[in-house]
């Protein structure tokens, strides 16, 4: 990861135009492409971003762009480098699942045909660069489907398989890779995200999925 410190100024051209006056700001570079622009306040939510897959060009030592495949840009304007370090933090093992939604990963995993379409499992906790995706599944088509679990869906786990997404289809023998979310109760703003980024968004009954019975052998 790229920690940069700078006094600058940041534009936005995309769906809309935005313009950061010049400031005092952190930019985040990650090692999956996602750029982030915070200041000192406003908790965990940046200023603005760019999510994976993007480039991100220096231009100069003054100005960085940032774009992406939907035409999307950050032109990050640097007029005062105060630090710029760079960290290795290797593969993160992922967010430990709470009890419910590991559960519903395990039942999932037994019949991911209760999704609404033909699927195999192929694996668990299947990995990527950045940590491993729920399930990998095939389709009725032979095509790889990535599938994250969660008990709450928000914009965060969208964004996560998202990412995994990327990863995956850089994969020329699973390529292309389809994703799903799949949660309890999905919000609004991340079914909207998850049709934005062309990815199923599917609600499940966690009573009902455990009233399945278990085609798998058991000793007991």
């Amino acid at each position: 990861m790229r920690l940069v410190i700078a006094r600058c100024t940041v534009d936005y051209d995309g769906r809309l135009t935005a313009h950061l006056p010049e400031a005092v700001r952190l930019l985040m570079v990650k090692a999956d492409g996602c750029v982030a622009i915070h200041a000192d306040g406003g908790a965990y939510k940046p200023l603005n971003w760019m999510n994976a897959p993007n480039t991100l060009v220096e231009a100069s030592e003054e100005t960085w762009r940032v774009s992406n495949p939907k035409g999307e840009t950050l032109t990050i304007t640097l007029l005062e480098v105060l630090s710029d370090t760079t960290h290795e933090m290797g593969v993160d093992p992922g967010l430990q699942k709470d009890g419910v939604e590991a559960h519903l990963q395990e039942l999932l995993a037994e019949d991911p045909s209760f999704l609404g379409e033909e699927l195999s499992l192929v694996r668990r906790e299947y990995p990527t660069g950045i940590g491993p995706v729920d399930l990998l599944c095939r389709d009725a088509d032979g095509h790889a489907v990535a599938i994250e679990v969660k008990r709450r869906g928000e914009i965060d786990g969208v964004e996560q398989l998202t990412r995994y997404l990327d990863f995956l289809n850089r994969d020329e023998l699973l390529a292309p890779v389809r994703g799903l979310f799949v949660a309890q109760e999905i919000k609004p703003q991340a079914k909207v995200l998850a049709d934005d980024r062309d990815i199923g968004c599917v609600e499940i009954d966690y009573d009902e999925l455990r009233g399945i019975e278990s085609t798998t052998l058991r000793l007991f």
